[in-house]
C-alpha cells in the first residue's frame, strides 16, 4: 500500500484552515508525485506542491467511524480527526463525553443535561470502562471497581481551565462514590461528603469573566472506604488559594460567593449585628460592577451554605463566629485612610466601619487605629515607631484583610477534615483531584508561575502512565515493540524547582534586604539563560519567557517577591492575638471570649501552632516592618510550601491508580453547545490528549481479536483460506495477501494489531469488493428482468396486432356505408345553407353600411378633439424633458466629483499601507504592540465597511432625488389635469342628463305597467326568502341547543371521571408513600438489630435451632403493638377515602338522573318550535291567497301586517336565543330539575324557569365548594397526621444513628433511654382508652354469649364433603385431607406456653421442598384454627401471644433466609392466605359474600383481629419487596444478553471497524448465536422457573399478575437503559433484533396466560425504541415518529435519533433537520413532561394491592401431616 494508492481521485482529506484550524477536502486527481489538486468543501479549488510524501494531507477517516465514542479507535489519528469527531459528537449528537484512550475528554455544555440522576449512577453500576456511553460516572465506576479488586488507592485527576467544568465534573464523582459507597442507603458520612461542596463553593469559588462559579484553589478530596468498600469518611487538601480578589476584582468578575450571601441575607436576625448593607456599598465586592450571576440567588445559596454548616458539625455559635469574621473583613475595606500631613495617614476617629469591625473581631479599636496607620521598626538598640503614607497603609490594611481570609479559609477546612476524619482505620481511599488548568494571559504574573508549574509536574506524570499502559500492552500480547518517544518535560521542570533553579533564586532575594523583582530578574537571566526552556524577551528588563509543553509563556517579575513573602505587619497581628479584656460600666473586667464566644476563633486563626500542619492550606508569613529580623527569615515562602505540597501530592498520585478528565471549553461566550475550534485545540494540546493521540498513533492503535477480523473482512479471502479452527491462520492468509508491508500490522496472541490507517485502507477494500459483487448481482439481474420484460411486451404486441386489425376492417366497411349515405346528406344541406347564407349576408351587409356611417362621423368629431389636446400635453413634455436634462448634466458633475476624490483618497491610502508596511519590522521586534495593530487593522477595516456604506446610501440618496424632481413634475401636471377633467367632465354630463331625459320620458311611458308587475313579484320573493331564513334560523337554533346541551353532559361526565381519575391516583400515592415508609422502617429496624448483634461468628459455624428462640423476644410484644398503633392512623384514612368515594358516586348518580329531565326538557322545546313552524305555514299561505287576488291594496296590506308580525316574533326569538346561550355556557355540571309543569309554562315563556335553573346552580355550586372544602381539610388532618409519623420515624433514626456511632453500652443505654420514654407515653395514652373501652368490651361478650346460645339451637346446615387431595409428586404423599369420620368444629386445641414451639415447627423448620407437598396454604390454615380455638376459649393472653410470635417468626425466617427465592413465595403466599381467612371469617358483611353458612358459622366472635389484619398486610408488603429485589438481582445480569445482545435472526449482525478501544460485541459466528441463545434462553428459563415456584405454592393469580407487572417493567427499564448509554446498539439491524427478542417475552406471557394487558404495557417503551431504531427517518415521517412513540420521553427520542448510527457505509445518518422537527413537534409534550429525566426509573415500584381472596377450603377437613411434627395439636 502506497501514498498513490490512498490519495486517489475522491479520497477526502484535511488541510489546514485559518477559521476553522482545519478544512475538508476532496482530491480531485489521482496523486502521481509533485503536486495534488484538490476541492474544499467551500468550493475553492487548491494545488499543493508536494515535496515529500510526509508532506501530505492527513487523511479523513470513513463515515461509518465518525462519531465514535473512543478517539483512539479512529483508524487515522491526528488532529484534525481528533477535531472533527469531538465536534460531531458535541454539537449534532449532544453528546459532552469522549474517551481517548484512558482520558475522559468532557466538553462543558453550559446546559444542565438530564444525565445525572441516580438511574444513571445505578446503570453504570458493574459496567467496565467502554461497555456505555462515555461518561463521568463511568470513569468514577471504574476506579471503585478497581478499589474493590486491586485493594489500591486511586485517584481521579481532574483538570481543564476556569470555565471547562472540573467543579461540576469532581462534584457528580463525589456524588456517584457517595451513592454507591454507602451501606443500604446514604449514610451521615456521604451526606457529610457532599455537604462540603457548596461550603467549599461559598468561600473558595467566585465568578471570573471565563466562569460564573471558577474554583480559585486547588483541592484535593480523598474519600477513604472500610474494608467492605463503604465510605468511612473523608479528608480534603487545599492548594494556592487566590487571596488577591478578596481585595481587588476586575472589571465583569466578584469576590467569594460568600460575601454576596451575607449582603443578600443581611435581612436575617442572625446577622442583624453584622450591619451589613448591599454589596454594592462594600469597596470588597463592589470593584467589578456586576454582582449579580444568572440563575442563581444569593440567599438562597446562603441557606445551602448554612445547612451545609449545620450537617459538618458547625454549631450555630460557630456559624456566627465565622459569619462575624467575614462582616468585619467587609467593613475592614470600608475603612477609610486619609492624609494627616506630609508622608502621614490617619484614619478618622468618627469611622463607622472600623468601630464595626472591631466589634466584630472583639478587638481593641484604638491598638488597631493606630497600627493600621503606623510601623515599627526594631534597631539595634532601639524601636522607632514610624507613620506610614496613605498608600503603604492602604497595602497594609488590604493585606491584613487577605490575612484574616486565607486564615479563615484554613481553619474551615481543618474543621471539614475533623468532621470527615476516619471513624476507624481507613483500609483504602479514592481521591479527586480538582486543579487549575494551564494559564496564558496578557499579564501573567506569580500566580500563573505556580499553575503552571503544578500543570508541568501532572503532565509528566500524565504522559508515563499513559507510555506505560501502551507498552503494557504490547507485552501482554508477546509482540515486538520499538521504544515510543514521547515529550518529556522534566527539563522544565528542572528548570523551575532545581538547585538555582527559578524558585530558588526567587528564595534567596526574598532573604536578601535590599531584594526587588528587578534584582531577581537579572540573576534570572545571568542563571538560567543556558536551559532551553528559558528565554529572555527581546524588550524590557523585568520579564521572562518559560517554555512549557504546551506554549510559551512570558512572565512578568514585577510582584513576585511581595507575593512570594506574603508579608503581613506583626502588630497589627498582635491586635488580634493578645487582646483579650476591658472595662464595662460598672468599671468590672470581664473577658470578651468568655463561652467559647469569639476567642476560640480568633485565637485558631492567627495563634502560630508549634508543629507544622499536613494541610496544604498556604501559611502566610508573618514579618514585622523590619527587614532584617533573624527571628523571622527562615520561615517557608508561598513558592517552597507550594513545591513541598505538589511533591507530596505527586508521591500520592504516584501510589495510586490513576484515571484522568480532561475539561474542555468550547467558546468564551458561554453558548449552548456552540464549538469554536480554535479554542479547542488550544486546549487538547495544552492538557494533553493530542500527546495520548500521538503516542497512541507511534504504536499499533487498531487492535482486533481474531473472530472479529475474520467476520468483518471475510469477503477478502477465498474460501480455500478460510481455517475456522486455527482463526490466527486465516487472518494472516488475509492480511498477507491484501497488506504488502509486513511492519504495518503485528500479530499477538488474541489480537491483531495495526498502524494508524490500516483499517481505513482494508475499509476500502472492502468496500471495493462489496461494490463489485453489488454490480454483478445488479447486472445478473438487471438482464433477467429485461429478458423477461421483452417476452411480456412481444406477447402482448401480437395478441394487440391481431385485434387491431379486425377492428380496422369493421371500421373500414362502416366508414364506406357512412361516406355513402353522408354524400346524399350533403347534397340537400348545402342548398338549403346557401340560401340562408345569402339572405344573411345581404342583412348584414345593409346593416354594416349604417353604422359605419355612424362610426366614421363620430371619429372625424373625436380626431378634431385629439389634436387640440395634443397640443396642450406636448407643451407640458418638452418642459419636464427640459427639467429632466438639467439634473441628468448636475448628477454628471457630482459623479466627476466623486471619482476625483476617491483617486486622491486611493493615493492617500496608498501612502499609509507603505507606512504601515515599515512598522512591519517593529511589529517582529516588539511583540507586546501585535495585540494593539491587529486592533488598528480591525477599525480600519470596520471604517471601510462602513465608508462602503456610506457611499451605497449616498448613491441610493442621489437616486431618490431624482426620482422625486420627476414625482414633483408628475405631480404639477396632475394639479392642472383635473381642472380640465372636470370642465369635458362637466359638458359630457350636461349632455348626458338632456339624453337621459329624453329617453327617461319615453321608456315611462311605455313601461309603467311592467315596472308594477315586477314589483310585485320582487316582493312576493322577498316574502318568500324571509320566511326561509327564518325556517333556517330555527334549524339552526334547534341543532346549537342540542349540541350545547350534549357538549354539557360530556363536560360534566369528562369532569366526574376526571376526579374519579384524580381520587384512585391519589390514593395510589398514597399507598406507594405508606409502602416506602414501611420499607424505610424495616431498613431502619434492620439496621438496628445489627448493631444490636454481638460480633459475627466465623463463616464455617451453624446456627443452632434455637437461635428463633432465642431472638423471638427481641421483637416482641412492644413491636407488634407500635405497628398496630401506627397502622390505626392509615386505617382511619382508608375509611375516609372509601366514604368520599361513596359521595362520588352518589354524584355520577345523580347526574344520571339530570339528563333524564334534560331529555325531556328537548321534548317541550321541540314541541313548541313545531308549533311556530305550524304558524309560519298559515302566514304563507294568507300570502299565496293575497298574491292570487289581483287587489294590489289588498296585497300591500297583508304583506305590511305579515312583516311587522315577522319581525316581533323573530325579536322575541333572537332574545330567548341570547338567554339560552348565557345559561349553557355557564351551566357546568348536570341540574336537577322539577316536573315538566315548572319547565316550561302554559305561555310557552322560558324566563321564569331560567331563573330557576340559575338559584339551582349557584345551589350546586355552594355545595362542591363545601364538598372541597371539606375534602382538603381533611387531607390537611392526614398531611398533619402523616408529617407527626414522619417526625416520630426521624427521631428513631436519630436514635439509631447515635447509637450507631457511640460504643455497645452507650448504644443500649441510648435505646433503653428512648424505649422508656416512648413507652411511658403510649402506656399513658393506652391506659386511658383501655378504662373507656373496658365497659363496651363487657357487653360485647355478654350479646355475644346470647347469640351463641341461640345460635347452638339452630340446626347444622349440610355440608359437602371434599375428595381427597392427592399430592402433586410421584412419590406416596404426606397425607393432607382426608375424609370425616366424625363431626369437627375446624379448630386445633394447644396448651398455653406451646405457642412457641408451634411457630418453630411450623415456620422455622418448614422447608419449601416439603410445603409444595402439602396443601397451599396449609400452614396458614393451621395457625387460623388455632387463633379459632383461643376465640373460642375467649383467651386474650393466649391469641396475643401465638400471633406475636408468629409475626416475629415470620419477620426472623425472612431475614434468616433473605437470599433463599421458595421461601419467600412460601412465605408471601401463606401471609396472604392468613390475611384472606382472617378477612374471611372476621364476621364483617363484606367479606361474606362467598361464604357457605358453615362458614359463616365458624367466624371469630369474641376478637376483633383488623389490627393484626394490618400488620399481616404490612408483611406480606415487606415480603413481596424483599421478594422483588431478589427477583430483580437475578434477573439483571440476563437482560442484557438476553434483550440487546442475542442475536437470533442471522445475517443482521452489523459490526464496526471501532477496534478494540470500545466495546466489541462478540463477532463470532457460532459464539455469538450460541451466546445469545443462552442468554434469551436463560432469562425465560428464570421467568419460567418464578412461575412455576408461584403457582406451586398457591400465589394469587392478582398477586402473580403484580410481581410480573413489576419484574417486566425492571427488564424494560434495564434495557432501555442500556440502550440510551450504548451507542453500539443504535442501528436499525439491532432494533429488529430487540423487536424479535421482546416477541419472544410477549409469546411467554401467553403461553403462561399471564394476560393482563398492564404487563405487555410494561414493554411499550423498549419497543417503541426499537421500532424508532427500525423507522424511516425522513422529514415526511416525523408526525409519524411523534405519534408511535409515546411513551418516550422526549430526551430518549432525541438521546437514541442522536446515538443512530448507519449499520454499514451504504446507510444514511439521520439529518439534523429531522432531528429539529422532532424537538419542535415534541415541545409540547417536553412541557407536559416537565423535569422528564433521560433513563427511565428502575428503583419505580407499582403500588402493592392484595385483592381480597376467599378459601373454598373446609376448616373441619384439614388435618395436621405427621411431616409438620405438631402432635401438641389436637383437632376439636
Amino acid at each position: 500500500m502506497t501514498s498513490h494508492e490512498l490519495y486517489c481521485k475522491g479520497a477526502r482529506v484535511w488541510v489546514p484552515c485559518a477559521e476553522d484550524v482545519w478544512e475538508g477536502a476532496e482530491v480531485r486527481h489521482d496523486y502521481k508525485g509533485g503536486a495534488l489538486v484538490i476541492l474544499t468543501e467551500r468550493g475553492k479549488e487548491q494545488e499543493l506542491t508536494i515535496k515529500d510524501d510526509k508532506e501530505l494531507p492527513p487523511l479523513r477517516n470513513p463515515d461509518i467511524l465518525i462519531g465514535e465514542n473512543d478517539l483512539t479507535s479512529l483508524s487515522y489519528l491526528h488532529e484534525p480527526a481528533v477535531l472533527y469527531n469531538l465536534k460531531v459528537r458535541f454539537c449534532s449528537q449532544n453528546a459532552i463525553y469522549t474517551y481517548c484512550g484512558i482520558v475522559l475528554v468532557a466538553i462543558n455544555p453550559y446546559h444542565e443535561l438530564p444525565i445525572y440522576g441516580p438511574d444513571t449512577v445505578w446503570a453504570y453500576r458493574g459496567q467496565a470502562l467502554g461497555d456505555l456511553d462515555p461518561h463521568i460516572f463511568a470513569v468514577a465506576e471504574e476506579a471503585y471497581t478497581k478499589l474493590e479488586r486491586e485493594s489500591r488507592d486511586q485517584s481521579i485527576i481532574v483538570s481543564g481551565e476556569s470555565g471547562a467544568g472540573k467543579t461540576v465534573s469532581a462534584k457528580y464523582a463525589m456524588r456517584y462514590f457517595a451513592t454507591v459507597g454507602g451501606a443500604a442507603s446514604e449514610t451521615q458520612v456521604e451526606k457529610k461528603v457532599l455537604a462540603s461542596n457548596p461550603i467549599m463553593e461559598a468561600i473558595g469559588n467566585a465568578k471570573t469573566t471565563r466562569n460564573d462559579n471558577s474554583s480559585r484553589f486547588g483541592k484535593f478530596i480523598e474519600i477513604h472506604f472500610d474494608k467492605r468498600h463503604h465510605i468511612q469518611g473523608a479528608s480534603m487538601r487545599t492548594y494556592l488559594l487566590e487571596k488577591s480578589r478578596v481585595v481587588f476584582q476586575a472589571p465583569g468578575e466578584r469576590n467569594y460567593h460568600v460575601f454576596y450571601q451575607l449582603c443578600a441575607a443581611r435581612g436575617c436576625a442572625e446577622l442583624a449585628e453584622l450591619r451589613l448593607g448591599p454589596c454594592e456599598s462594600f469597596r470588597f465586592t463592589n470593584q467589578g460592577d456586576d454582582a449579580s450571576i444568572p440563575g442563581v440567588d444569593d440567599a438562597h445559596a446562603f441557606e445551602d451554605t448554612k445547612n451545609a454548616l449545620t450537617l459538618l458539625g458547625f454549631g450555630q455559635e460557630q456559624q456566627a463566629r465565622i459569619f462575624r469574621t467575614l462582616g468585619a473583613v467587609l467593613h475592614l475595606g470600608n475603612v477609610s485612610i486619609c492624609e494627616a500631613q506630609e508622608a502621614e495617614s490617619r484614619v478618622a476617629a468618627d469611622d463607622a466601619h472600623l468601630k464595626q469591625a472591631c466589634a466584630l473581631l472583639q478587638v481593641d479599636e484604638k491598638a488597631l487605629r493606630k497600627w493600621l496607620c503606623t510601623r515599627r521598626i526594631v534597631s539595634m538598640r532601639d524601636e522607632i515607631m514610624k507613620a506610614m503614607p496613605v498608600g503603604e497603609a492602604s497595602a497594609a490594611k488590604d493585606a491584613l484583610a487577605k490575612h484574616v481570609y486565607a486564615q479563615l479559609f484554613s481553619w474551615i477546612v481543618r474543621q471539614i477534615n475533623r468532621e470527615l476524619e476516619n471513624t476507624g482505620r481507613g483500609q483504602s481511599f479514592i481521591g479527586v483531584l480538582d486543579i487549575y488548568g494551564f494559564e496564558t494571559f496578557e499579564i501573567n504574573s506569580f500566580e500563573q508561575f505556580c499553575i503552571n508549574y503544578a500543570n508541568e509536574k501532572l503532565q509528566q506524570q500524565f504522559n508515563q502512565h499513559v507510555f506505560k499502559l501502551e507498552q503494557e500492552e504490547y507485552l501482554k500480547e508477546e509482540i515486538e515493540w520499538k521504544l515510543i518517544d514521547f515529550y518529556d518535560n522534566q527539563p522544565c521542570i528542572d528548570l523551575i524547582e532545581a538547585k538555582l533553579g527559578i524558585l530558588d533564586l526567587l528564595d534567596e532575594e526574598c532573604r536578601m534586604p535590599k531584594g526587588s523583582d528587578s534584582s531577581w530578574a537579572e540573576k534570572l537571566y545571568e542563571r538560567c539563560k543556558k536551559s532551553k526552556h528559558f528565554n529572555k524577551p527581546r524588550f524590557g528588563t523585568h520579564a521572562y519567557i518559560i517554555h512549557h509543553f504546551a506554549d510559551e509563556v512570558e512572565y512578568q517579575s514585577g510582584g513576585f517577591l511581595d507575593k512570594n513573602r506574603d508579608t503581613v505587619i506583626e502588630e497589627q497581628i498582635e491586635v488580634l492575638r493578645q487582646s483579650k479584656v476591658r472595662l464595662n460600666q460598672k468599671n468590672k473586667i470581664e473577658f470578651i471570649f468568655h463561652e467559647l464566644l469569639q476567642d476560640e476563633l480568633i485565637r485558631a486563626l492567627f495563634l502560630e501552632e508549634a508543629a507544622p500542619v499536613k494541610q496544604s492550606a498556604t501559611k502566610v508569613k508573618v514579618l514585622p516592618a523590619a527587614t532584617g529580623t533573624a527571628t523571622k527569615s527562615h520561615k517557608k515562602t508561598v513558592g517552597s510550601q507550594f513545591r513541598d505540597s505538589l511533591n507530596m501530592l505527586m508521591q500520592t498520585l504516584n501510589a495510586t491508580t490513576p484515571h484522568y478528565v480532561r475539561c474542555i471549553k468550547p467558546n468564551d461566550s458561554k453558548a449552548q453547545f456552540e464549538y469554536n475550534p480554535k479554542r479547542a485545540v488550544q486546549q487538547l494540546r495544552a492538557c494533553g490528549v493530542l500527546e495520548t493521540i500521538r503516542i497512541s498513533a507511534a504504536g499499533f492503535p487498531s487492535r482486533w481479536t481474531y473472530p472479529e477480523f475474520f467476520q468483518r473482512y471475510r469477503v477478502l479471502c477465498r474460501s480455500s483460506d478460510v481455517d475456522r479452527a486455527n482463526m490466527k491462520r486465516t487472518c494472516e492468509h488475509i492480511l498477507k495477501r491484501v497488506i504488502k508491508e509486513e511492519d504495518h500490522f503485528c500479530f499477538g496472541k488474541t489480537k491483531i494489531f495495526f498502524r494508524a490507517g490500516q483499517v481505513a485502507y482494508l475499509e476500502k477494500l472492502r468496500a471495493d469488493r462489496l461494490r463489485a459483487c453489488c454490480l454483478m448481482m445488479q447486472r445478473t439481474v438487471r438482464g433477467w428482468l429485461q429478458r423477461r420484460r421483452y417476452t411480456k411486451i412481444m406477447r402482448a404486441v401480437r395478441g394487440i396486432q391481431t385485434r387491431a386489425r379486425g377492428v380496422l376492417a369493421r371500421r373500414r366497411t362502416q366508414n364506406e356505408r357512412e361516406r355513402r349515405a353522408a354524400i346524399r346528406i350533403q347534397k340537400q344541406i348545402r342548398g338549403w345553407m346557401a340560401r340562408q347564407k345569402f339572405r344573411a349576408i345581404r342583412k348584414a351587409t345593409v346593416g354594416l353600411q349604417t353604422r359605419a356611417r355612424g362610426m366614421l362621423a363620430r371619429r372625424r368629431y373625436m380626431a378634431l378633439r385629439y389634436n387640440a389636446k395634443a397640443i396642450i400635453i406636448q407643451r407640458w413634455v418638452r418642459g419636464w424633458l427640459a427639467r429632466r436634462r438639467y439634473l441628468h448634466a448636475t448628477t454628471r458633475l457630482v459623479l466627476a466629483q466623486s471619482v476625483i476624490r476617491r483617486f486622491l483618497a486611493r493615493r492617500k491610502l496608498k501612502k499609509l499601507k507603505a507606512e504601515a508596511r515599515s512598522v512591519e519590522h517593529v511589529k517582529k521586534l516588539n511583540k507586546g504592540l501585535e495585540n494593539k495593530i491587529i486592533s488598528l487593522q480591525q477599525r480600519i477595516e470596520e471604517m471601510n465597511k462602513e465608508q462602503q456604506r456610506l457611499k451605497g446610501a449616498s448613491g441610493d440618496l442621489s437616486v431618490t432625488k431624482q426620482q422625486l424632481e420627476k414625482l414633483k413634475a408628475a405631480e404639477l401636471i396632475s394639479r392642472k389635469l383635473p381642472e380640465k377633467i372636470a370642465e369635458l367632465e362637466e359638458e359630457l354630463r350636461i349632455a348626458k342628463e338632456q339624453l337621459r331625459h329624453e329617453i327617461d320620458d319615453k321608456i315611462d311611458l311605455t313601461n309603467a305597467a311592467a315596472r308594477k308587475e315586477k314589483e310585485y313579484i320582487q316582493q312576493l320573493e322577498n316574502v318568500n326568502k324571509h320566511n326561509q331564513g327564518l325556517k333556517q334560523a330555527v334549524e339552526q337554533l334547534n341543532e346549537r341547543l342540542k349540541s350545547a346541551e350534549k357538549a354539557v353532559r360530556e363536560d360534566a361526565k369528562m369532569q366526574i371521571e376526571k376526579e374519579k381519575a384524580m381520587l384512585i391516583q391519589e390514593q395510589d400515592e398514597e399507598r406507594m408513600a405508606y409502602q416506602k415508609l414501611l420499607a424505610d422502617h424495616q431498613e431502619l429496624q434492620s439496621r438496628y438489630e445489627a448493631a444490636l448483634k454481638p460480633t459475627p461468628a466465623p463463616r464455617g459455624r451453624r446456627m443452632s435451632n434455637d437461635a428463633p428462640e432465642e431472638d423471638s423476644g427481641m421483637w416482641g410484644e412492644e413491636d407488634v403493638g407500635l405497628v398496630l398503633k401506627l397502622q390505626q392512623k392509615v386505617r382511619e384514612l382508608e375509611r375516609e377515602k372509601e366514604r368520599f368515594q361513596q359521595q362520588v358516586e352518589k354524584f355520577e348518580t345523580r347526574s344520571e338522573a339530570g339528563e333524564e329531565v334534560v331529555r325531556a326538557k328537548d321534548h317541550f322545546r321541540l314541541q313548541e318550535l313545531e308549533m311556530e313552524n305550524e304558524k309560519l305555514r298559515t302566514s304563507m299561505t294568507a300570502l299565496k291567497n293575497a298574491a292570487s287576488d289581483k287587489d294590489s291594496s289588498g296585497v300591500a296590506r297583508e304583506l305590511s301586517r305579515q312583516t311587522e308580525a315577522l319581525t316581533e316574533e323573530l325579536v322575541r326569538r333572537r332574545e330567548e336565543c341570547i338567554q339560552l346561550r348565557c345559561v349553557l355556557a355557564s351551566q357546568t355540571q348536570t341540574l336537577e330539575y322539577g316536573s315538566e309543569s315548572e319547565l316550561i309554562n302554559e305561555d310557552g315563556e322560558l324566563i321564569m324557569a331560567l331563573e330557576t335553573q340559575k338559584k339551582i346552580n349557584r345551589q350546586l355550586e355552594e355545595e362542591v365548594q363545601s364538598l372541597r372544602k371539606r375534602h382538603e381539610r381533611r387531607e390537611a388532618e392526614w398531611r398533619a397526621e402523616e408529617e407527626r409519623l414522619r417526625e416520630e420515624t426521624d427521631a428513631q433514626q436519630k436514635i439509631l444513628a447515635i447509637g450507631l456511632n457511640g460504643s455497645p453500652q452507650s448504644q443500649t443505654e441510648a435505646y433503653m433511654q428512648h424505649e422508656i420514654r416512648r413507652l411511658t407515653g403510649e402506656n399513658l395514652d393506652l391506659q386511658e382508652k383501655i378504662d373507656s373501652l373496658m365497659e363496651q368490651l363487657r357487653k360485647q361478650r355478654k350479646a355475644s354469649k346470647v347469640k351463641r346460645r341461640d345460635g347452638d339451637t339452630l340446626p347444622m346446615a349440610k355440608q359437602d364433603q371434599l375428595p381427597e387431595s392427592t399430592s402433586p409428586q410421584p412419590q406416596p404423599p404426606v397425607p393432607v385431607m382426608r375424609k370425616k369420620e366424625r363431626d369437627y368444629m375446624g379448630m386445633f386445641e394447644y396448651q398455653s406456653g406451646e405457642e412457641t414451639l408451634i411457630i418453630r415447627r411450623i415456620i422455622y423448620e418448614l422447608k419449601p421442598k416439603v410445603a409444595v407437598t402439602l396443601l397451599p396454604g396449609l400452614p396458614a390454615y393451621i395457625l387460623f384454627m388455632c387463633i379459632r380455638h383461643t376465640d373460642f376459649k375467649d383467651d386474650d393472653e393466649k391469641v396475643r401471644t401465638l400471633l406475636t410470635n408468629a409475626i416475629n417468626g415470620l419477620r426472623k425466617v425472612i431475614k434468616k433466609r433473605s437470599e433463599d427465592l421458595d421461601t419467600h413465595v412460601l412465605w408471601l403466599s401463606n401471609t396472604l392466605r392468613l390475611l384472606h381467612t382472617l378477612k374471611q371469617y372476621s364476621g364483617d358483611k363484606a367479606f361474606q359474600a362467598d361464604n357457605t353458612p358453615a362458614q359463616n358459622e365458624q367466624c371469630l366472635r369474641n376478637f376483633d383481629l383488623s389490627q393484626y389484619r394490618q400488620v399481616l398486610s404490612d408483611i406480606a408488603i415487606c415480603i413481596y419487596q424483599a421478594l422483588m429485589k431478589h427477583l430483580e438481582s437475578r434477573v439483571q445480569p440476563l437482560v442484557q444478553p438476553a434483550v440487546l445482545e442475542h442475536e437470533a435472526i442471522t445475517g443482521l449482525s452489523s459490526n464496526k471497524p471501532a477496534g478494540m478501544r470500545g466495546r466489541s460485541e462478540p463477532l463470532s459466528p457460532v459464539g455469538a448465536a450460541a451466546d445469545g441463545r443462552l442468554g434469551l434462553n436463560s432469562l425465560l428459563d428464570e421467568l419460567s422457573f418464578v412461575h412455576r415456584t408461584l403457582v406451586l405454592h398457591g400465589a394469587d393469580p392478582e398477586v402473580v399478575t403484580q410481581i410480573f407487572r413489576q419484574l417486566f417493567y425492571f427488564i424494560c427499564a434495564a434495557a432501555l437503559n442500556t440502550l440510551l448509554l450504548r451507542k453500539d446498539l443504535c442501528h436499525w439491524s439491532k432494533g429488529m433484533q430487540i423487536r424479535y427478542n421482546i416477541s419472544h417475552l410477549e409469546q411467554w406471557l401467553r403461553d403462561h396466560r399471564v394476560s393482563d394487558k398492564s404487563v405487555v404495557d410494561t414493554l411499550q417503551p423498549i419497543i417503541q425504541a426499537s421500532q424508532l431504531l427500525q423507522a424511516r427517518k425522513t422529514e415526511n415521517d416525523v408526525v409519524a415518529v411523534c405519534e408511535m412513540c409515546d411513551k418516550l420521553s422526549v430526551f430518549q427520542i432525541i438521546k437514541i435519533l442522536n446515538l443512530y448510527t448507519p449499520a454499514d457505509e451504504y446507510e444514511e445518518r439521520v439529518p439534523a433537520s429531522f432531528i429539529r422537527q422532532i424537538q419542535e413537534r415534541l415541545g409540547e409534550r417536553a412541557e407536559s413532561q416537565g423535569q422528564a429525566t433521560l433513563l427511565m426509573d428502575s428503583k419505580f415500584s407499582f403500588p402493592v394491592r392484595f385483592p381480597f381472596n376467599p378459601s373454598n377450603i373446609r376448616l373441619e377437613d384439614v388435618e395436621v401431616p405427621d411431616v409438620l411434627n405438631l402432635p401438641m395439636l389436637r383437632k376439636v
